[in-house]
């Protein structure tokens, strides 16, 4: 049950995405801080009687049963990262863009949802829509990640669209991730006898050959070329200005087409250390983006914008676990997500509305 009391905002769906985007903006949502904000959309949502609404902590998820032959998800991530000092809200109006904190990532895209689900009442597909807590901290407090764990059914679905920041275009699935730890061996001598020991840092220095020397891939994956990744981003060793180093270990992150699962990149990376020791240390699987399928054929040709592969990672992936097919597609530019001066252009909020209205509305009288 809600814990909504007289002092949870209001929300009017009515209101244009604009308006409703500033409006969720201003409920101050920084991660583990969603209860506001969540009784703020179930108290929009409870009313309509299209929708059946269930609550999951500060998670909702409002569901169609209309009977259609396909079902697809809707899903946004209600919290921010923290507030500047001073403030970045309320919002304000700059010219053409709205700013404030949530603008761009991604109270547009949540604004958006929350309009279809108030305006359609018969939509051409069945509709799952997820507003989520927090996204924007370590995965074990995904709200969207809790549902899919706690009550899979609920998400359960043809087709999804992650309505995150991409300047207006389809971003199809996501890469994979994985870093690991490859260390290089040496011998501990005095540093002004290095002929007692074996230098590890030195030794290091074939493992950063091996890196320079990668030909990275560029992958195709349901007609979407992913370029893959293989970088060195750390390095450590040496314990004292006089002493020859026994260890040295280098991190390494490997960002891998979705048509690899985690597995599959481990192993490759063991196969090109071999030799060395190489410890995993944190791997998140890709998403493929599904665009063979008809529900996201339709989408892109409902759409019309342009479509490119995602080539970080996002919560698809987490869809692309429940073996749903997903793509990013939402309001602003994700270069503007978490900054200082983080907005949204106004166009964008009403353009991605009309697009996913073009795809889900039915034909007119």
């Amino acid at each position: 049950m809600s814990s909504s009391t007289s002092s949870t905002p209001s929300l009017d769906l009515g209101a244009d995405v604009v308006t409703l985007t500033a409006a969720l903006c201003d409920i101050e949502s920084v991660s583990g801080n969603e209860h506001r904000i969540a009784d703020a959309v179930e108290a929009a949502l409870r009313p309509l009687p299209h929708l059946r609404v269930t609550r999951d902590g500060h998670t909702l998820v409002a569901r169609t049963n209309l009977g259609r032959s396909e079902r697809i998800v809707l899903a946004g991530h209600l919290d921010t990262v923290p507030l500047t000092d001073p403030p970045n809200l309320p919002t304000r109006r700059d010219g053409d863009n709205l700013v404030g904190r949530g603008t761009c990532d991604m109270k547009g895209g949540v604004a958006v949802a929350l309009r279809l689900a108030a305006v359609l009442s018969e939509p051409t597909r069945d509709i799952t829509y997820v507003f989520y807590d927090c996204e924007e901290v370590e995965s074990e407090r995904n709200g969207l990640a809790r549902v899919g764990r706690n009550d899979p059914e609920l998400l359960a679905a043809d087709f999804a669209v992650l309505l995150e920041p991409t300047d207006g275009a389809v971003e199809g699935g996501c890469k994979g991730t994985l870093r690991v730890d490859v260390t290089a061996r040496g011998k501990a001598a005095h540093s002004a006898r290095p002929w007692n020991g074996h230098n590890a840092i030195h030794e290091a220095t074939s493992i950063l050959g091996r890196l320079v020397a990668y030909e990275t891939q560029t992958v195709e994956v349901d007609g979407l070329e992913y370029h893959e990744a293989l970088n060195a981003v750390g390095i450590r060793g040496g314990i004292a200005g006089n002493v020859i180093p026994d260890e040295c270990v280098v991190t390494v992150n490997y960002r891998f087409a979705p048509n690899k699962t985690g597995a599959q990149a481990l192993a490759h990376v063991c196969e090109l250390f071999e030799g060395y020791a190489v410890e995993l240390t944190d791997t998140a699987d890709g998403a493929r983006p599904g665009l063979h399928l008809p529900a996201a054929q339709a989408f892109v040709e409902a759409l019309a914008v342009p479509v490119r592969p995602k080539e970080g990672w996002t919560d698809v992936a987490l869809f692309s676990g429940l073996s749903i097919p997903a793509v990013n597609f939402g309001p602003g530019d994700p270069n503007w997500a978490h900054h200082d001066q983080e907005h949204c252009p106004v166009h964008q909020l009403a353009d991605v509305e009309a697009a996913l209205m073009r795809w889900l509305a039915p034909p007119s009288a």
